[in-house]
Order: C-alpha cells, then structure tokens, then sequence
C-alpha cells in the first residue's frame, strides 16, 4: 500500500509558543493559518493546531516495562534526521520526558525513541528504526 499524509488536529493554548516549537524548534515548515489555528508540514503530514483549552495529558501506559505517555503522537525518521532533531531540542533546551531510548535491541524491530511534550503539554515520540523496513514486522 502506498504511504499517504495523515492529517492529525489537536488544541494547543498558545499560537506563538507553538510556532516557535513546531517551526523553529522543531523545522516544520508552517502551512496555512488564521486567528484561531495553524497548520505545518509535520515530517510529511498535516498537523493542524487550534486555539483550545489546554489540555492536561498525564495518562502513562507501560510499554515493555517502561511508562509511556498517552495520548502521544509523533513521527519515524531515519537515523540521521532523528539525530538531528536530537541536536535541535538540545540546543534549543527542551525538556525530554527522557533520554533517547534503545529498545528491542538484536530484533528486527529495534529503535531508537525519544518523548517530548510541546508547549501546550502534548506528548510527542519521534523514532527512528535500525532496520527501515521493519516499523510494522511482528516478531
């Protein structure tokens, strides 16, 4: 099946906080917009941020053993753009939920995965796999 954009719209509390993030931050190039929204190029999706309430994610769910924040979304990248993007929220002093995380090592599915939150308190994972064909293997 060929890979198609998704589109993906959720509420942030501040539109200058989140072009300053998702834009510069980040490197999203940003889309259309008006008073109340915006959207960005979001690693080739459409993220669409709306003026809302913020909302308070503090759901975590066990992973492998390890807590992971919900609701999260985010993006898989090849290692060198995951690098980058480390060295971009480094620089730019943003807070990891944690560190870089090697998980399923010596599997086919092995990854590198990293959690943020943005300035509106969502939770977002970007990955990045050793083997690039291997996001949707299920051994």
């Amino acid at each position: 099946m060929a890979e198609t954009p998704f589109h993906l719209a959720t509420t942030v509390d501040d539109l200058v906080a989140a072009r300053r993030f998702y834009g510069g931050v980040l490197g999203c190039p940003e889309g259309r917009s008006a008073a109340t929204w915006v959207d960005f190029e979001f690693f080739g999706h459409q993220l669409s941020l709306h003026l809302g309430q913020r909302v308070e994610h503090t759901s975590d769910s066990k992973v492998d053993g390890k807590n992971v924040p919900f609701p999260h979304f985010g993006a898989v990248l090849d290692n060198a753009d995951f690098d980058q993007l480390v060295e971009r929220l480094v620089a730019a002093g943003v807070t990891t939920q944690a560190e870089v995380t090697d998980r399923y090592a010596s599997q086919p599915t092995a990854q590198r995965s990293l959690f943020v939150r943005d300035p509106a308190g969502n939770a977002l994972e970007f990955k990045a796999m050793e083997q690039g064909d291997s996001l949707y293997r299920t051994e």
